[in-house]
C-alpha cells in the first residue's frame, strides 16, 4: 500500500518534496542561486545592451534616413592622390533618382585657439569648405549660434564641429569666440551637434567655399560629395556613381554609404559581445559547479533521510526524482533571478545614455532554458548517488 501510494507521487508532490529540501539550507541555497543568477545576468546583460543598443542606432537612422551616398577621390593606378572633376556635383545632380546633393572640399588650413599656440598642436582638426547646403542634406544640426549664409560664407567666419568645439574649448559661438585659422583670427557663429552620418564633420572647422578659396589657399575641388537618393532607388544610383561623377576615370573615385560604416562598427560590437558572452558562460558554468557541490553534499548529509524514505517505500527512481528536482528548483531560482538582474542592468544602462531599454524574448527563455540544463546536468550524479543508496546502508551512517 505504501508503495503504491509512493508510485502515485504527482509532479506537485515531487515539487514540494524538492523544495522542502531546499529551504532546509537556505543560506547554501542563496549562494548556489547567486552563482547561477550572476551567470545569467551576465549574458542577458550583453544581449539586452547590445540590443537596446542597436535600436537606438536604427531609430537615429530612420530619422536621418540611409540614402545619403558619399562620393570621394581614391587613387591612381600608381598610389598617388586624384581628385574629382570640377563638374561632378553638377553631373551627379542629374541623375534622376537623386535628390540633392552637396559637398565640402579639405583646405591646407591648420586652425588654433589662438596664434601662440606651436604650429604642430593642431588637435588633428580639419579645415574644410562647405556648401551652404550641407547640414540639411547631411542631417546635421547646430546646438549654439547659427549656419553658414550668403554673407557669412565670404568673411572669416566658421562653424565647428563637435568634437572640433571641445578640443578648441569653444562652449558656445558668439561675436566674442575667434579662433586662429589659417594665419587670421575667424570668428566663430556656430557649433554643430554630433552627425552621425557625417562622422568626419565632428573634428572639422567648417568655412564658406567662397573665403576658403580666396583666403586659405583651397584648390576647389570637392573632396566629399554627399548625395541623396530616392530609398528605392539608393542601390542603383550607388552603382552608377563613380562614372558619373569622373567618367574619364571611374577607377579613382571611392563611393560609399555612411549606414555601412556603422554596419562594419556593428560588427566589431558583435567580436566584444562574443568575448562578454564567453565570459558570462564562465560565470554560468561557475554556478552549475555550486549546484553540483550544493546537491553532492545535500546526499552526505541527507543519507539517514534516504534511508527512512526506501524503508518506507520509496523507490530509486522517486529518490532520484527528488534530488534531480531540487536541483532543477535550484537551478530555476537562480535563472529567474539573473533574468530579472539582466532586464535592470539594461534598464538601467539604457537609461543612462538615454537608449531605449530592450531585451530579447528570446535571451530571456534562453537564460532559463540554460540554467535548467545546467541544473539538470549538475544534479543528474548527486540524484543517481542517492537513489544507489540501500535502506540497511543509508540508515547506518551516522
Amino acid at each position: 500500500m505504501t508503495a503504491l501510494a509512493a508510485a502515485r507521487m504527482r509532479p506537485r508532490d515531487v515539487i514540494r518534496v524538492g523544495g522542502a529540501g531546499l529551504r532546509a539550507r537556505p543560506l547554501r541555497v542563496f549562494l548556489s542561486a547567486l552563482g547561477i543568477a550572476i551567470g545569467i545576468a551576465a549574458m542577458l546583460g550583453v544581449v539586452g545592451i547590445s540590443a537596446s543598443s542597436q535600436e537606438n542606432l536604427n531609430r537615429q537612422l530612420e530619422a536621418l534616413g540611409t540614402n545619403l551616398l558619399t562620393v570621394s577621390p581614391g587613387q591612381t593606378l600608381f598610389g598617388e592622390a586624384s581628385h574629382l572633376p570640377g563638374e561632378a556635383e553638377g553631373m551627379i545632380g542629374q541623375i534622376s533618382p537623386v535628390t540633392a546633393v552637396t559637398a565640402t572640399g579639405t583646405t591646407p588650413a591648420k586652425v588654433y585657439r589662438n596664434d601662440h599656440i606651436p604650429e604642430a598642436q593642431s588637435g588633428s582638426i580639419s579645415v574644410t569648405a562647405a556648401r551652404l547646403d550641407l547640414l540639411r542634406d547631411v542631417g546635421a544640426t547646430v546646438v549654439s549660434g547659427t549656419w553658414l549664409n550668403e554673407a557669412t560664407q565670404r568673411y572669416p567666419a566658421t562653424v565647428l564641429g563637435a568634437r572640433a568645439a571641445d578640443r578648441l574649448g569653444v562652449v558656445h559661438a558668439g561675436p566674442d569666440q575667434r579662433v586662429w585659422l589659417g594665419g587670421r583670427w575667424f570668428t566663430v557663429v556656430g557649433v554643430l551637434a554630433p552627425a552621425p552620418l557625417a562622422p568626419e564633420l565632428d573634428t572639422a572647422a567648417l568655412v564658406g567655399w567662397p573665403v576658403a578659396e580666396e583666403r586659405l589657399g583651397f584648390d576647389g575641388y570637392a573632396t566629399t560629395i554627399y548625395t541623396r537618393a530616392r530609398e528605392e532607388s539608393v542601390v542603383a544610383v550607388r552603382g552608377v556613381l563613380a562614372a558619373t561623377a569622373n567618367p574619364e576615370k571611374p577607377n579613382e573615385v571611392e563611393v560609399s554609404r555612411p549606414s555601412d560604416a556603422l554596419a562594419a562598427k556593428q560588427a566589431t560590437d558583435a567580436t566584444l559581445n562574443a568575448l562578454l558572452l564567453g565570459l558570462g558562460g564562465v560565470a554560468l558554468l561557475v554556478g552549475g559547479v555550486g549546484v553540483a557541490n550544493t546537491m553532492v553534499i545535500s546526499v552526505l548529509e541527507r543519507r539517514a533521510e534516504i534511508g527512512l524514505r526506501r524503508s518506507l517505500g520509496a523507490t530509486r527512481g522517486q529518490i532520484r526524482l527528488q534530488f534531480l528536482a531540487e536541483s532543477l528548483l535550484l537551478s530555476a531560482i537562480g535563472g529567474v533571478g539573473g533574468v530579472l538582474l539582466g532586464i535592470g542592468v539594461t534598464a538601467a544602462y539604457a537609461g543612462l545614455r538615454d537608449w531605449p531599454a530592450i531585451v530579447p524574448l528570446w535571451a530571456m527563455a534562453g537564460g532559463v532554458l540554460a540554467t535548467l540544463v545546467i541544473g539538470g546536468i549538475a544534479g543528474f550524479y548527486p540524484a543517481v548517488r542517492a537513489a544507489r543508496m540501500s535502506p540497511t546502508e543509508a540508515l547506518a551512517t551516522p
